[in-house]
């Protein structure tokens, strides 16, 4: 298995959560997403940037930005249906 690199970031992310209102975040099950992931969100759908121009930002593939891509929008879209914390993280590398 190939080593993963840090990958380029445009804004420097803080641990934040996003919850439901009126629900205790202890009560609630939680979902977690990078900063790696946030920052693909940030370039498609903030700055309006192709994916071949966001992929070369980032500094990976361009199928590898559309994974990471897809698999944002699928947790995402999880905790939007199902009413969970929305976690994000700082990638350790």
């Amino acid at each position: 298995m190939r080593q993963r690199y840090r990958r380029r970031l445009g804004l420097d992310f803080n641990e934040i959560y996003f919850k439901p209102r009126g629900l205790p975040l202890r009560e609630l099950e939680e979902i977690t997403i990078t900063d790696e992931e946030l920052e693909t969100m940030r370039l498609r759908y903030l700055k309006k940037i192709d994916q071949e121009d966001a992929a070369k930002k980032m500094g990976i593939s361009q199928s590898q930005y559309q994974r990471d891509l897809t698999s944002v929008l699928e947790k995402v879209t999880k905790a939007l249906i199902e009413g969970l914390a929305i976690r994000i993280a700082k990638t350790n590398l």
